[in-house]
């Protein structure tokens, strides 16, 4: 199967390649995504849309793991935001946390929480009680790349999917 976006050898339905998705990824899947393989070694922004397409560019988005603190509380959530602008976590991540302080959670805890790798965080199979804040511009896309849990590989979905997920919520100008 070809994929919808990007210059890769080939597409699968991701629930046909659960054996190279973490455990919690595996499980959540859904007919309606693909999975493409890629070199972990071209993951970095420039590399990957130069090797897999230009389209890409503006057809990714990236999950990244923030810890907001109250007193002694700190909440885990995930915000997806499309690769060509950045998490507002002092702003609007903070605020919808109802959070004091808001910052990237470190790697260790983003990869024993999740169960996948760092540099493959997907907002596909986060635990159940994690906010999964989305940006509005991720849902207006037919089509994005995301991270497939793992270093190697990618999942294609589309922003509607993505918005319908565990914990979703849609936030104006999360990205920025």
């Amino acid at each position: 199967m070809r994929a919808p976006i990007g210059d890769f050898e080939e597409a699968h339905p991701a629930t046909e390649r659960r054996d190279l998705l973490p455990p919690p990824v595996a499980a959540a899947v859904t007919p309606d995504m693909l999975y493409v393989d890629t070199d972990p070694e071209k993951a970095d922004t420039a590399v990957f849309v130069e090797t897999y397409g230009d389209d890409l560019l503006t057809a990714s988005a990236n999950c990244v793991v923030v810890a907001g603190k109250r007193g002694q509380d700190v909440t885990l959530a995930a915000c997806l935001v499309l690769s060509t602008t950045r998490v507002d976590v002092n702003g609007a991540v903070r605020r919808h946390l109802g959070s004091r302080k808001a910052s990237f959670a470190p790697m260790d805890t983003a990869v024993g929480e999740t169960g996948m790798e760092y540099g493959g965080i997907t907002p596909v199979g986060l635990p159940a009680h994690w906010p999964l804040l989305v940006d509005a511009a991720v849902v207006e896309a037919p089509h994005l790349v995301i991270g497939s849990g793992a270093r190697r590989g990618k999942l294609i979905v589309s922003g509607k999917a993505l918005a319908a997920l565990p914990g979703a919520v849609v936030l104006e100008g999360l990205g920025i």
